[in-house]
């Protein structure tokens, strides 16, 4: 057992804990692949209960995941190292009986003026939820419809994006096709609460977390229904109810975002007629207000992507304009920002910009707006007017601000079938997980052969990976100077730096 000194965290094996936590999976995995889920409970229990998941479970929500800094209603933006190995203690206490806190609530404006509103659990919440995530997720990888690809490992938008290419190209006579623009009536906050219950595959105890995990998040007048976003195992319990919406017609879905597909043969009233009943027993119902069926040819939105196939057949997606209008907002608002200079703006501009790119990197991009050429223009004017900035500085600080990415439209590779990452071939999953990031990232991957140059692992979609500066000279970008390692290997690798240092100095 490891002591719980502030510094013995960073010590911990993690190395170790993950291949244990990872085996666990791959067995539950195999297990429901084979029909046996009284097996796959058994082994769920097995990693409930095992020191590996949940110290994973908690350095994920306080290390790793983007909203790590949101407090819940208990104020708490972080935990110390001490506050976390006595966090996974009282997980090992009280795992089969979690009783969730209130929910703090925050609203989020929407795009259509409205506001939804964010559930945020309290960080101890949080790493209950990723603890059980960790035992449900690979048993439901196992029953997940091949056309869903949102909040699943190994998958993403660009996957559905894919498959709308091969479905309405010239080869498959996309121009004479219609789609069914599903939009679902408050989805996350309809769900019936009996819907994920009755499918989850999961010990009893389990069930009754869930239950009271659904219940922190609901509102008065709807008590049996909602599933609180904001919550981590809140996204997988929607994709749990919805599951099976994609074999009642041609389609693809991401989360609670579908499109169908329609021959011109198909009634489409009768394939809605379908969708209402699926819907329905999960008391959901979908928006006729935002639900529509749309000629190929017409064009249609579809996450952050406009699709549209041409009139000589030819199938063409590209950036929406509602998509690149929130990107030059974003810009706009930091270059116009008086109280920082223009290096700094750089450093803001560069991932927003880079983020944008790769995002839309398969897309069409033959447009001028898309080059996104009036933007740069803009911004090198702007960079131009600070005096102590030559001509030759304010150009490398815009080529900085907008990284350049390589476009193969429509060369997007598909994951394959109904692959999972818990099926045991890490060549295949660190592969491609490699291929999510480009130049001399991706360079540097393949060099390391898809694994961390730190721990050794290989990649996982689950963690960014950063390029480490061995000389810690960040101006220093020889290849034979960087190293590919994971976020939190990164993390350990200046705090060890650190520690040195501080053993070294004199005070």
């Amino acid at each position: 057992m490891i002591s719980h000194k502030s510094e013995s965290w960073e010590k911990v094996n993690w190395k170790s804990l993950q291949k244990t936590v990872f085996t666990l999976q791959k067995r539950i995995y195999k297990a429901v692949c084979a029909g046996d889920k009284r097996k796959a409970n058994n082994l769920q229990k097995l990693l409930l209960r095992s020191y590996a998941a949940r110290m994973i479970a908690i350095r994920q929500v306080t290390q790793l995941n983007a909203g790590k800094k949101t407090a819940g209603i208990d104020g708490k933006k972080a935990l110390k190292s001490k506050e976390r190995f006595e966090l996974a203690e009282t997980l090992k206490a009280n795992q089969k009986t979690w009783k969730h806190s209130t929910l703090r609530e925050i609203p989020i404006p929407k795009k259509d003026g409205t506001t939804r509103m964010l559930k945020v659990p309290t960080i101890s919440d949080r790493a209950w939820q990723c603890l059980i995530k960790l035992a449900l997720d690979p048993a439901h990888e196992a029953t997940f419809h091949a056309r869903s690809y949102g909040f699943r490992r190994g998958r993403s938008a660009q996957d559905a994006q894919k498959i709308l290419q091969i479905n309405l190209r010239s080869f498959a006579h996309g121009i004479d096709k219609r789609v069914i623009e599903l939009d679902i009536e408050k989805c996350f906050d309809r769900i019936a609460h009996k819907a994920i219950l009755d499918r989850l595959i999961a010990p009893q105890t389990v069930k009754q977390g869930i239950f009271h995990c659904l219940k922190a998040g609901t509102t008065p007048e709807f008590p049996d229904q909602g599933t609180p976003q904001g919550g981590i195992v809140s996204p997988l319990l929607a994709n749990i109810a919805l599951n099976g919406i994609e074999a009642i017609h041609p389609s693809v879905r991401y989360a609670d975002d579908m499109i169908f597909f329609l021959k011109p043969e198909d009634d489409a009233e009768r394939v809605l007629d379908k969708i209402k009943t699926f819907l329905a027993e999960r008391s959901m119902k979908i928006s006729e207000k935002k639900t529509k069926v749309t000629a190929t040819t017409s064009g249609f939105d579809f996450l952050g992507w406009n699709f549209k196939v041409q009139t000589n057949g030819t199938f063409k997606s590209r950036p929406s304009r509602g998509n690149y209008l929130a990107m030059r907002k974003k810009v706009k608002a930091i270059v116009n920002c008086s109280n920082i200079c223009a290096e700094d703006k750089s450093k803001k501009l560069a991932p927003i910009i880079r983020g944008w790119r790769n995002y839309h990197k398969y897309c069409a991009m033959d447009k001028a707006r898309d080059s996104l050429w009036s933007i740069n223009h803009r911004t090198w004017k702007v960079f131009n007017k600070e005096e102590s900035l030559n001509r030759y500085q304010v150009d490398n600080l815009v080529k900085a601000a907008f990284p350049t990415i390589s476009y193969s439209e429509n060369r997007f590779v598909n994951v394959q079938g109904e692959k999972s990452p818990y099926d045991g071939d890490l060549t295949y999953w660190s592969k491609r997980n490699s291929k999510l990031y480009d130049g001399i990232t991706a360079q540097t991957l393949k060099n390391q052969h898809h694994s961390c140059g730190h721990c050794g692992l290989k990649l996982t979609s689950e963690e960014k990976i950063h390029l480490h500066h061995i000389d810690s000279n960040h101006k220093n970008w020889k290849r034979t100077n960087l190293l590919a390692v994971h976020e939190s290997c990164h993390d350990y690798i200046h705090m060890s730096k650190r520690e040195r240092k501080g053993e070294t100095s004199p005070n």
